[in-house]
């Protein structure tokens, strides 16, 4: 079974966030830099929420516009969706499309360990089923399985 904790070890776990009283101005700087499609909101050392492109195209569109002088904490999807090292690709996967989100922050010990994105789960179905195609064929051929 392919985990969270498998992908973060390919992508590693650097994690860029924000804090709810940044002007989101700010945080898009951050995420056009890093070409990011979200941030963590962080405050202290808690979850609070997360901010992603999708919560600013909803607020431009949406009939309370914002300015770019606006706080990520008044636009930012909360409270959010989390999941552990330890859970499976097609659990995310599930969660993903059921909330309709791209983006879960990986929690380990209470603690904010990496995030995932939808590229990232998909990436990792793909890879794992490979694998498992690649042992097939080596079971059915004969070479594979301590034969």
């Amino acid at each position: 079974m392919f985990l969270v904790e498998d992908i973060l070890k390919t992508k590693g776990k650097e994690v860029y966030t924000t804090t709810p009283e940044m002007p989101i101005q700010e945080a898009l700087q951050i995420m056009a830099d890093r070409n990011l499609g979200a941030l963590v909101v962080i405050e202290g050392e808690q979850v609070v929420g997360i901010f992603s492109e999708r919560d600013l195209a909803r607020r431009i569109i949406g009939k309370d516009a914002c300015s770019l002088a606006t706080k990520v904490k008044q636009i930012m999807t909360s409270p959010v969706t989390t999941v552990s090292p330890t859970d499976s690709i097609e659990e995310c996967m599930e969660l993903m499309t059921d909330k309709h989100i791209r983006h879960l922050p990986v929690i380990e010990n209470n603690r904010l360990v990496g995030v995932i994105s939808i590229g990232d789960v998909v990436k990792g179905i793909l890879t794992n089923r490979e694998a498992l195609i690649d042992q097939l064929k080596d079971y059915i051929s004969g070479t594979g399985y301590g034969r």
